[in-house]
């Protein structure tokens, strides 16, 4: 391809955004993407239904058009593709990035597959491939799952969610509707309070009624074959029967990957990376981060309805450099 004006690395809906923009604005670039186009909602739950209304997932204002509302994940999977195949995007898929080194003003992308340069980089790699660990004996075991599909899998199962979020709700009710007897484990005093708003009170009233279980202000302590150890704060230990463990505790960015480009993370908890949120440029020249990544460890503060936006701010700004080093 030659050198190349940008490498978007990660072939989700921002990064899919940002390789509409520089098409738009006739710029060369790639989009390279280690798993099927938008890997991280492929990988979403199969029943799985956005937060979001379906106008404020669109990019590049093309219609996103849903039988509800809020699209399930399979209405989103046909939008995304659409797009990509009908505007003919340069997207590699199942084209893992290995190494990104800078030589000379010019960025060199090593892949699983081949080689690549450009004068700009833009990381838009989410934050769904690494979970947060438990990190407690039996957690390797082959009963327990960091992520979740279809509840048909559990049926008739002794099964235990462990988390208070969206995916942990929306797995815990979805399994007991198909039968199991759900269980969970929520470190908290309550449901999470950015549970969708129509699924926290059907949660809460399961609880109340008995159908489903839950152990507040309590950990997961040891997973074992077919039994859960689980404490609460108090230091008090209970065993309970189980079959399944879907430890769905939350995701995490590649900060080692991030590390690794030299882009700066803050040391406290957060984890925030070099950013200036006027352009999205980091510390690193001509490195732009676009999309959930930007929030570090709060992964709940970019979704793909506020960070669209990135693509338009980061290619701008490209244009600009552009047209003050060639006036």
């Amino acid at each position: 391809m030659g050198l190349l004006d940008i490498a978007i690395i990660g072939g989700g809906p921002i990064g899919i955004a940002c390789g509409l923009e520089a098409q738009k604005k006739g710029l060369s670039y790639v989009i390279l993407e280690k798993g099927p186009i938008v890997n991280s909602l492929f990988n979403y739950p199969a029943n799985m239904q956005f937060f979001s209304s379906s106008e404020r997932l669109e990019i590049d204002d093309i219609p996103f058009i849903s039988k509800e509302a809020k699209p399930k994940r399979d209405e989103a999977l046909e939008y995304y593709r659409r797009i990509v195949t009908s505007n003919k995007l340069n997207i590699q898929l199942f084209e893992k990035v290995l190494e990104v080194q800078k030589a000379n003003d010019i960025f060199h992308v090593r892949t699983s597959k081949g080689q690549y340069q450009a004068n700009h980089v833009i990381v838009a790699t989410g934050f769904y491939d690494i979970p947060n660990l438990l990190n407690v004996p039996g957690e390797d075991l082959p009963k327990v799952s960091h992520y979740y599909d279809n509840p048909h899998y559990y049926a008739g199962q002794k099964v235990a969610v462990v988390g208070a979020s969206n995916s942990a709700i929306d797995a815990a009710l979805e399994c007991w509707r198909k039968g199991a007897e759900v269980t969970l484990i929520i470190r908290g005093t309550e449901v999470g309070q950015r549970v969708k708003y129509w699924v926290r009170p059907d949660i809460i009233n399961r609880i109340e009624e008995g159908s489903i279980t839950a152990f507040y202000n309590s950990t997961v302590k040891a997973i074992h074959e077919d039994t859960l150890e689980i404490t609460n704060e108090k230091g008090e230990t209970k065993t309970i029967p189980n079959d399944f463990v879907l430890a769905l505790t939350g995701y995490k960015p590649n900060f080692q990957f991030l590390e690794m480009l030299g882009i700066h993370i803050t040391k406290d908890e957060k984890r925030l990376p070099e950013y200036d949120p006027e352009t999205m440029e980091t510390n690193v020249e001509n490195l732009y981060l676009a999309g959930v990544i930007c929030g570090g460890m709060e992964t709940h503060k970019w979704f793909i309805e506020n960070s669209r936006i990135h693509a338009k701010m980061i290619v701008a700004h490209i244009l600009d450099k552009n047209q003050k080093r060639h006036p």
